[in-house]
């Protein structure tokens, strides 16, 4: 481990030099890479430091009990050794987790969507559940929801809501609720009280921008008509929303949270570079067979990761085999726990990995 600390210590100092030079602070996309490695590095590198200096201090706090005469020098040499192996012992377990390879977009927003599946009405009513749970989180940890574009279901709730999310590690945050989340409860529109299980589909995507994913504008549509819904005098009166359809893939995205047309272009424009991203790593993860899938999930739409049980009150992560008895604090927006636990999950996942090589 200290080897492999020493070498990103050098990798930092290179850094340090290389972003100063002339042709880095010239071509923008290298200098905002150069940047990000910078500050990566930086936060290993001074938790590095820090581990160098309490085995420093232990050195010294030994070599006192090993030489000192004076009995009270040496107990307090004792004494400081006392605190400094558990503080030894942790700042190891820091560095190996700080070791692991880090995903590269869990410091980019997100963008969050939320489809109703199998269930008909229900199912819309359910996304609607999923859409409010998640933005009570995103409220409750600082980080900023902003609707784009939605489609209402006839009951209540959702067919379709696609938001963004920005904030400090926004997609790392959320990226693991990817995949299918069911509900079994009786429905609102059931007459004979009789449970039901529907789902809903829930993607989280980076949000890419255009230094990461080039779009050929020659291959984009671009349609504008009314927003609809809330939004002052603009609603149904100006063109200002926006609908990009990506001819050679068939990807459609709309946007009409802003009144000005330019902005939910270039919101549209967001979601779009991040759909083809993700379109574009389904198949290099396709490509490359042997690539092991993750405990906790490829972040496939397809994989059923969740069950929210409402005659039990019980929430089920089936990935992790994890459950909690508190639904209706869950569906308020309490998901701390389960994104912690599928956190730990991976990075044991990889802690074993790395120990295995």
């Amino acid at each position: 481990m200290i080897q492999k600390l020493e070498e990103i210590k050098h990798r930092f100092e290179e850094v340090g030099q290389l972003i100063v030079q002339p042709d880095a602070m010239a071509d923008m996309k290298k200098y905002s890479q150069l940047s990000k490695e910078y500050k990566d590095l930086q936060k290993i590198v001074a938790k590095y430091d820090e581990y160098k200096d309490v085995l420093s201090n232990i050195d010294n706090a030994k070599q006192v009990i090993r030489t000192e005469k004076d009995e009270e020098f040496r107990e307090m040499a004792k004494m400081e050794l006392d605190d400094l192996d558990p503080k030894k012992e942790e700042l190891e377990e820091q560095l190996k987790k700080m070791l692991i390879p880090k995903d590269p977009n869990d410091d980019k927003d997100a963008i969050l969507e939320i489809r109703a599946g199998t269930g008909g009405d229900e199912a819309a009513i359910f996304a609607g559940d999923l859409f409010r749970m998640y933005q009570r989180f995103c409220e409750r940890v600082g980080l900023k929801l902003t609707v784009l574009d939605l489609t209402e279901g006839t009951s209540g709730g959702y067919k379709e809501i696609v938001s963004t999310v920005s904030g400090e590690n926004a997609y790392g945050t959320l990226k693991f609720e990817s995949g299918v989340h069911r509900v079994q409860r009786v429905p609102q529109t059931e007459t004979q009280g009789r449970v039901h299980t529907s789902a809903a589909t829930v993607a989280v995507l980076p949000e890419m921008d255009e230094v990461e994913v080039d779009v050929d504008m020659n291959d984009v549509r671009k349609d504008t008509f009314c927003s609809s819904g809330p939004g002052g005098q603009s609603v149904n009166t100006t063109y200002s929303a926006v609908r990009l359809t990506h001819i050679p893939s068939g990807i459609v995205v709309s946007c009409q949270d802003q009144k000005s047309q330019i902005k939910n272009f270039e919101k549209a424009l967001n979601v779009l570079r991040s759909r083809l991203y993700e379109r574009e790593l389904a198949k290099h993860n396709e490509a490359v067979g042997a690539q092991r899938k993750s405990m906790v999930g490829s972040g496939d739409r397809s994989d059923k990761i969740r069950t929210y049980n409402y005659p039990q009150s019980r929430v089920t992560d089936h990935r992790i085999n994890y459950s909690q008895h508190n639904l209706p604090a869950v569906m308020d927006g309490e998901i701390d726990e389960f994104i912690e636990q599928l956190h730990l999950a991976e990075s044991a996942e990889k802690m074993k990995e790395r120990a295995g090589e």
